[in-house]
């Protein structure tokens, strides 16, 4: 394994990608950025991947984005690297959980909130800097913020650009559950097998529906997915007969 990079691991339906930069409490380079939709692009091929989690390597999260990169960051404004590899994780077709420890800040907290959920251990911390460092944080991103945490909660973290606590971050909706560390591991499996479980049609169309990323045909398209899959069927009949249903619908891609 090299000093930086995101390394992937598929458990079942489960398929984590890491994060790994010790030396820079996993920041990530121009490489890792670059990297990151490529692995993602893999990931949404695999039909045997039901869900994704994102994670780093010992103890930390993201401490953000290696400023080693900063001029080909400014030059590339809102097309950076960084921002193509966070739209990528937002629109990946399946569930995203941000498995966090330690710092989660910056780059690091640009990832989390591009996923659908965040988990999060006792003492991690969180925030978005660029008003210390004179940036102006990108407009996707910033937005993705606001419709998380609301536009005061946005404003505050960018305006200051100071941390806050995992307790904090709970109660403003950073973070979806808070844990102590031993048991990050174990919740994160239990959340990612239930959902893996779930009716894929269900979750997928869900996930495009609250994203905002559906318009009128594409809705009437997982309505007639929902009529043609037979998928409601069987969970009315898994239902009924009081046993696991067993869903089988896959995407067949857009129309």
């Amino acid at each position: 394994m090299s000093d930086a990079e995101l390394t992937v691991t598929v458990t079942g339906p489960v398929a984590t990608v890491t994060i790994h930069n010790p030396a820079r409490r996993n920041a990530m380079t121009a490489a890792m950025w670059r990297q990151l939709p490529v692995l993602l692009d893999g990931l949404a091929a695999d039909p045997a991947v039901r869900a994704l989690v994102l994670t780093g390597a010992g103890g930390t999260f993201c401490a953000g984005a290696d400023l080693g990169d900063l001029d080909e960051l400014l030059d590339a404004g809102d097309a950076s690297i960084a921002v193509t590899a966070e739209e990528r994780l937002a629109g990946f077709a399946k569930p995203t959980v941000a498995a966090i420890e330690g710092a989660c800040v910056g780059g690091g907290c640009q990832l989390a909130v591009a996923c659908d959920l965040r988990i999060a251990a006792e003492g991690a911390r969180f925030g978005v800097p660029p008003a210390r460092l004179g940036l102006v944080y990108p407009a996707p991103t910033t937005r993705r913020l606001a419709r998380l945490v609301g536009p005061a909660t946005a404003k505050y973290l960018l305006f200051t650009g100071e941390l806050i606590d995992a307790e904090r971050a709970l109660r403003v909706g950073l973070v979806d559950e808070l844990l102590p560390v031993d048991r990050l591991a174990e919740r994160v499996d239990a959340i990612t097998a239930v959902v893996a479980a779930r009716s894929q049609l269900t979750v997928a169309a869900a996930k495009e529906i609250v994203d905002d990323r559906a318009d009128d045909a594409r809705i009437d398209w997982w309505h007639r997915q929902v009529r043609e899959s037979g998928e409601a069927r069987e969970g009315v009949a898994a239902a009924n007969e009081r046993r696991p249903p067993r869903f089988g619908w896959a995407p067949p891609g857009r129309p």
